[in-house]
């Protein structure tokens, strides 16, 4: 009887992964057909203006193509599949587990696009300016291939967007019990310093930059504690009640 219904899990597991991965190649396709109308529109960015992209491969445009459509693909491939998940553990869930869980499906999708946000239009900018103020200062002739701006471009704004989860992963793990205020705060100094160190590597060598990078990430794991305090409190009342 356990290996039927291990059998039955799993098949509904393959279900919902087929799902997924067919609605990310439908979005894949839309990506590769909307990546030149994208591409444009980050051409266009402030820091992008006054430089000159160049192809130094034949495949460079492809790649940028490709990782363009990948990038469009993940962000909207991204709440279907936290809802997949979340509808696979919904059987062993309470119903006021399963109403508060499935929260945290539109909030991390929101959460990604407001790190995302943060790093392209406002860190990512920083750090091309200093950029290229460096390199004007001892002399060198500018000439960018599209490729590695683009994965500058990335590296600056996934991280960012990943970076911003911070709230809703201590928030999920403060609920399932592997994380408690005590203990987060606890860690607070290690956190900081953790913290600036991500800022630091994020952000250009300057102390202004750095500063405008690393508050926001301090302020977001405050934020994470505050929550995470806050709904162990609610939780830990209602548990009386439940029983």
């Amino acid at each position: 009887m356990a290996t039927d219904e291990l059998v039955g899990h799993l098949g509904e597991l393959r279900k919902r992964l087929i799902l997924v991965a067919i609605w990310f190649f439908a979005t894949l396709c839309a990506g590769l057909y909307v990546s030149p109308r994208v591409l444009m529109l980050v051409k266009r960015h402030s820091a992008a203006e006054s430089i000159e992209w160049n192809v130094f491969a034949f495949t460079d445009g492809l790649f940028v193509y490709l990782r363009c459509a990948f990038l469009i693909a993940a962000l909207f491939t991204l709440p279907l599949a936290l809802y997949q998940i979340w509808a696979f553990v919904r059987p062993g869930l309470t119903e006021r587990e399963a109403k508060g869980t499935l929260a945290f499906v539109p909030i991390s999708f929101l959460l990604f696009l407001g790190g995302a946000s943060f790093g392209y239009f406002l860190i990512f900018p920083m750090m091309m300016r200093f950029m290229i103020a460096m390199n004007e200062s001892i002399g060198a002739a500018e000439t960018y291939g599209i490729d590695k701006y683009f994965s500058f471009l990335f590296n600056v704004v996934f991280p960012l967007g990943v970076t911003f989860e911070m709230p809703l992963v201590i928030l999920f793990l403060t609920r399932i019990g592997i994380l408690h205020p005590a203990r987060i705060r606890s860690v607070r100094k290690y956190a900081y310093v953790g913290l600036a160190i991500v800022g630091s590597c994020i952000s250009p060598p300057d102390f202004v930059s750095h500063l405008s990078v690393t508050i926001p990430l301090l302020l977001l794991f405050e934020l994470s504690v505050f929550i995470s305090a806050r709904f162990h409190r609610k939780w830990t009342a209602a548990v009386p009640s439940a029983s």
